[in-house]
């Protein structure tokens, strides 16, 4: 696929997620995803697979929210199989507490799906919102 068709899935991952649209949000990350957190916050390390992400990093995230974070595109940045999304996220927790952060993701995609997460954010924001 070209760089743009990989930015316009990129799009399409976030406009669907933010309608709540999770089976189709589901449906452009592989089954074989290595998605990396980087940091030292609780959610921070490398899942491996569908299975791990949503048991180990999506379960326990957005179980701590209301709504799920809704995901504004600052930038995409594509090139070859790869796109850089940098993003601002809103959201708030079960107790009523603000979680706002921003993100840089270097998502890698093969045949039209995401199969390689690497996620930045303020992990001392994400710390001091979930311990």
């Amino acid at each position: 696929m070209t760089a743009a068709e990989n930015k316009r899935i990129v799009e399409q991952f976030f406009e669907v997620s933010n309608q709540g649209d999770m089976h189709t949000s589901m449906s452009i990350i592989s089954n074989d995803i290595v998605w990396k957190e980087i940091g030292t916050s609780i959610f921070s390390g490398t899942y491996h697979g569908m299975d791990e992400l949503q048991e180990k990093l999506l379960g326990p995230l957005f179980g701590q929210l209301k709504q799920g974070i809704r995901m504004e595109i600052d930038r995409l940045i594509a090139e070859e199989d790869h796109v850089v999304a940098l993003t601002s996220g809103f959201a708030e927790t079960l107790h009523g507490k603000t979680y706002n952060n921003t993100y840089c993701w270097v998502i890698k995609l093969h045949d039209g799906k995401f199969v390689e997460v690497i996620e930045y954010m303020d992990t001392e924001l994400v710390t001091s919102v979930f311990g």
